[in-house]
């Protein structure tokens, strides 16, 4: 069931994305050569604990870090680890939530680490306009599908793979909610958007094949050809005047 959020719910979910993207966006200023996973999931909690909220992450189904940390061919839900330091050429997805008088901010960003191969630099721009695009469909009147294909034509014209197992969703009170939102799709299809919607759009692209394979520990989830992947996320919600980015420091419209 699609929970539909009223204007002053979504009003109160900006604080949640507030706190969200500055903790990814201060987190980002920490990648370095040199820096453990675990060294950013500590200053992430601490930060997001500062600001007033609490981990969105954190003990949800188990996981135990505040942040995912998802460095080169890992796609999403890397475990924070003193053991994985970061060096020259990685990139890195970090996913960081937080949690705000019950409501949920949910964003995602991959970052160079010092310099990276040109390959990696246009991956990591594609995937960033992917995700753009798909906000951008997030309006009233179109269709679930407008958005997975919006991400899907920008991505596999580059060659990319587009993760298939793994999705965006609805979010609100819980971090997961309905609809599902996938990355690939058909346009006029599916759900149509209304105002009150507010989603979790999230690109995960791959440097090669879209498949996947899921790690040991039950958690990370890694490309097939082990080839890099990127992924950025923000929440948005659906209003009468089009897409509004919740998970910015300032809770605005985006151009595009």
């Amino acid at each position: 069931m699609i929970i539909k959020k009223s204007p002053a719910e979504i009003e109160a979910m900006k604080e949640a994305g507030r706190i969200s993207a500055k903790v990814l966006r201060e987190v980002g200023k920490r990648v370095q050569p040199g820096v453990s996973t675990l060294e950013l999931d500590e200053f992430a909690e601490t930060l997001i604990r500062l600001e007033g909220g609490v981990p969105a992450f954190k003990g949800y189904g188990g996981f135990p870090g505040s942040i995912c940390a998802s460095v080169n061919e890992q796609i999403v839900h890397g475990i924070p680890s003193a053991a994985v330091v970061l060096k020259e050429g990685d990139i890195i997805s970090i996913d960081t939530g937080a949690v705000v008088d019950g409501w949920v901010g949910d964003n995602a960003w991959t970052y160079a680490v010092g310099s990276i191969s040109p390959e990696k630099q246009h991956l990591l721009e594609t995937t960033e306009k992917c995700m753009w695009a798909g906000l951008d469909a997030a309006r009233p009147g179109n269709r679930l599908g407008d958005i997975g294909a919006a991400v899907q034509e920008i991505a596999e014209a580059e060659g990319y793979g587009v993760v298939r197992e793994y999705v965006g969703h609805g979010i609100g009170r819980n971090m997961h909610e309905d609809p599902n939102v996938p990355n690939y799709g058909h346009r006029h299809t599916g759900i149509k958007l209304e105002p009150g919607m507010v989603l979790a759009i999230e690109p995960m692209i791959n440097l090669g094949t879209y498949k996947t394979r899921q790690m040991p520990d039950g958690w990370l989830v890694c490309t097939r050809d082990g080839k890099p992947s990127a992924h950025f996320e923000k929440t948005v919600a659906i209003t009468e005047d089009g897409p509004l980015v919740l998970t910015t420091e300032e809770g605005h419209r985006r151009p595009v």
